[in-house]
């Protein structure tokens, strides 16, 4: 009989009460269920409420019904009735060779926003620095241009945008090319893993700056592609290590290494493009924060030295508007537009059109750059702000890099072992201050010699980084009294 409690929530608890007697085997295949009317009246329900119940389980197969006759319940598979005999665990779904490279990965949240009120966190924005309004004003003309249709747009994304980006480029970053070799991606991180799939397969080989940004060797190293890393310094990889590495792809980011910040000169540049030319590889350009230079004057890309169509330019707007809006853009060689939008199709049809017609907007009227000039300036300000707390709190003690451009520093604490790191981190957090490791983004597991840490301020005022400096310098001074206990 049904549950009694099924009178509470209507015609879903009978249906579900019937449904789970079924199951159980309370009712055998053939047997006929109560009348709808007997049911209404005994749980005091309409008929109507019972026989929409009823429909349900019949559309779903467990009842079968027929004119003037009670309802009967429906042959079963086997595996709907459960067996007496106690289940065993199910093993899981098989995974593809991609699927199980990314299970084996260690877990890393950075999408963890933090709550510390002084968290130097890398690639957070300042909310003040967006511009609301101008982009409220781009938004507002486009839902009102009331498209004569609503449809699938081209994968490469919007003329219109990619023509405005064919001029910005130009104008920011000497970059020559058309319209129809830019792809518009759902930020910087779709376009690496559009790389990686037409790029690489199980078995081949990519390089990649060490340290580098750990989020680009993981989605490469997933396809089953083995990692090379070459060491980097002050100015960026160290191209001599290129010599006698056979690879697919190298992946680099040559005007602000991340993250110690280095920039290539023009040598190494064309030592890059000669071997990528003898191994048959393409360059992966990651272009991340090319528009905040401050003490130096902003470096022509490694594309424009490309003179047989080797490098893939990666460009975004998540350190200029926002993180949030998930919209990036790739340069890609003539040859292989074709496989990258089918590609980009068959991951997600195009990105949201909306967002990309407004950012057209505010490129073709200028309003983007300059919201680029503003912020700049304005976090110059923030990066001063820091190297000043920095010099005034812990003076010689720490070690700057990567200062000259960007919106983070790394600051190495040349005291502090690497088996202190956690503990700093931990103690920090508990006055406020959240730091980040720069450890992830070394392939060697040994990683640095001291402990460094990879300081973004561009979520900051300059007051909340000297107030969180100087915290920072509370916590190494209170690890120096216990030293010195």
């Amino acid at each position: 009989m049904v549950q009694s409690d099924a009178t509470r929530l209507g015609a879903r608890a009978i249906y579900e009460s019937l449904r789970d007697q079924i199951r159980a085997g309370t009712y055998a295949t053939g047997a006929a269920l109560p009348s709808s009317r007997g049911l209404a009246v005994e749980l005091g329900v309409s008929r109507g409420t019972v026989s929409t119940a009823i429909e349900q389980l019949a559309a779903e197969g467990f009842v079968e019904v027929s004119q003037g006759a009670r309802p009967r319940v429906a042959p079963l598979p086997v595996a709907a009735n459960p067996s007496p005999e106690p289940a065993t665990p199910a093993a899981p779904p098989r995974l593809s060779p991609y699927g199980q490279a990314l299970s084996a990965l260690p877990s890393w949240r950075d999408y963890q926003p933090s709550r510390a009120p002084y968290a130097f966190r890398y690639g957070d924005l300042s909310p003040g620095d967006f511009p609301a309004q101008a982009w409220k004003r781009a938004i507002g003309t486009e839902l009102a241009r009331r498209p004569t249709r609503l449809a699938y747009e081209d994968p490469r994304g919007s003329l219109r945008l990619r023509r405005a980006l064919q001029g910005y480029l130009w104008r920011a970053r000497t970059l020559r090319c058309d319209a129809d070799q830019i792809l518009i991606v759902n930020g910087s991180q779709q376009g690496l893993d559009l790389c990686a799939r037409l790029l690489l397969g199980p078995g081949d080989r990519f390089v990649i700056e060490e340290p580098g940004y750990r989020m680009a060797r993981m989605v490469f190293g997933a396809t089953g592609a083995q990692a090379l890393p070459v060491p980097v310094d002050a100015d960026g990889m160290r191209t001599e290590g290129l010599a006698g590495l056979d690879a697919r792809l190298a992946y680099l980011t040559p005007s602000h290494q991340f993250p110690l910040g280095g920039v290539m000169p023009v040598g190494r540049r064309q030592q890059l493009l000669d071997w990528a030319r003898a191994q048959d590889a393409v360059v992966i350009e990651d272009d991340y924060d090319s528009e905040y230079r401050y003490d130096i004057r902003p470096v022509p890309p490694l594309h424009g030295l490309d003179t047989r169509a080797r490098v893939v330019y990666l460009g975004t707007i998540s350190k200029t508007l926002s993180p949030t809006m998930r919209l990036g853009y790739l340069v890609v060689p003539t040859e292989l537009v074709h496989a990258f939008v089918t590609a980009k199709q068959f991951a997600d049809r195009h990105t949201s059109l909306l967002e990309q017609e407004a950012l057209a907007s505010l490129i073709e009227d200028g309003g983007y750059e300059r919201h680029i000039r503003r912020v700049r300036r304005a976090n110059a300000q923030r990066r001063a702000a820091l190297l000043q707390a920095l010099t005034e709190v812990f003076g010689d003690r720490v070690e700057v890099e990567g200062a000259q451009a960007g919106l983070h520093l790394v600051v190495w604490f040349r005291d502090l072992r690497p088996d202190q790191r956690d503990s700093v981190i931990a103690q920090a957090l508990a006055r406020g201050v959240g730091l980040y490791p720069v450890d992830p983004h070394y392939a060697a597991p040994e990683g640095p010699q001291c402990a460094g840490f990879l300081m973004g301020y561009a979520s900051l005022d300059p007051a909340r980084i000297a107030k969180g400096i100087r915290l920072l310098g509370e916590v190494l001074a209170q690890l120096d009294q216990h030293r010195g206990a």
